[in-house]
């Protein structure tokens, strides 16, 4: 059974950094393409990062390029986003998920393998 445990969120100023983590387990990573997603209050969850299950590429939606960045580190398992100069719309409940086949633009509904999420708060 997969599993993914994400860590790492927490109240940050404007301009601030905060690194998520996501531990997986029960499954071969490696073979999953993997992604973080966010969802405010009252909205729909959204596609923030993905990168594929070697790690060799990367895709960000347009309002987080340049500011955050996804890797992934298959033999610990581990998923991760670096998140600088952040914003307060940055503000989410952050998750992490998993697929077998990465379609872009990424949509929730292909993943199989979902995290519990992790609150992020920009405020000060």
């Amino acid at each position: 059974q997969g599993q993914l445990v994400e860590s790492g969120g927490g109240l940050v100023q404007p301009g601030g950094s905060l690194r998520l983590s996501c531990a997986a387990s029960g499954r071969t990573w490696s073979m999953y393409a993997m992604a973080w997603f966010r969802q405010a209050p009252g909205k729909e969850r959204e596609f923030v990062a993905a990168i594929t299950g070697s790690g060799d590429d990367t895709y960000y939606t347009d309002s987080v390029k340049g500011r955050f960045i996804i890797s992934r580190d298959n033999a610990e398992n581990s998923l991760y986003l670096q998140m600088n100069s952040l914003k307060p719309e940055d503000t989410a409940l952050y998750f992490c998920a998993a697929t077998l086949v990465l379609r872009l633009p990424a949509r929730a509904s292909e993943f199989d393998y979902w995290g519990q999420g992790t609150q992020v708060t920009v405020s000060s």
